[in-house]
């Protein structure tokens, strides 16, 4: 059992892998809006990916991911608007471990980032390519704040931003066009259930 919970809490930061990983939140309270047509399920063209907005509380939401081998992961989502631009952030749920607070106190949730391309009719989003940014930070060290550390996973190449929100926000904007520092487009078709008739 415990096995499997740690195991749990890895496929959470495992669904990260590939983004950038953020000490704060992209958001500040004033920057926070909400979209009703986020809350729903989703789901990738094959269909192997679920995704799953509930609204937490006024402007928050919960997502509950499924990948393609059906290892879940909860996360609270906030959705924000910068300038015209909007963004997710996406900051993993408390784990359910049953390990004690003192191990608990040892696991770092982290926050990541996607541009909201669209909602409707499509979810349309895109990640940070994890690959740019750290080709970016070699040789522009003081873009934005930053630390190079272990996270003993493959996530980002040890990249973790350690800037406050509006200079994170401030940064993706400036480099939302530039070539090759956003990822390809995730395209998310609203799923529709099986009604028996």
């Amino acid at each position: 059992m415990r096995k499997s919970l740690i195991l749990t809490f890895l496929g959470l930061l495992l669904i990260m892998a590939g983004c950038v990983p953020s000490l704060y939140p992209l958001y500040t309270k004033q920057d926070l809006i909400f979209d009703p047509t986020l809350v729903g399920e989703w789901t990738d063209k094959d269909g192997k990916e679920i995704w799953t907005f509930t609204k937490s509380e006024e402007k928050d939401y919960k997502l509950v991911y499924i990948d393609e081998y059906g290892k879940k992961g909860v996360f609270n989502v906030h959705l924000l608007k910068v300038n015209d631009r909007r963004f997710l952030d996406f900051y993993p749920a408390e784990p359910e471990l049953k390990q004690s607070d003192f191990y608990k106190l040892h696991l770092l949730q982290l926050h990541t980032f996607a541009q909201v391309q669209q909602i409707e009719p499509m979810l349309r989003i895109k990640m940070m390519n994890p690959d740019w940014i750290k080709r970016f930070l070699q040789k522009n060290p003081d873009a934005i704040k930053h630390e190079k550390v272990d996270f003993n996973i493959a996530m980002s190449d040890n990249i973790l931003l350690t800037a406050q929100p509006k200079e994170l926000q401030a940064f993706l904007i400036k480099h939302e066009k530039t070539q090759d520092a956003w990822g390809g487009c995730s395209n998310l078709m609203r799923r529709m259930k099986n009604l028996k008739q």
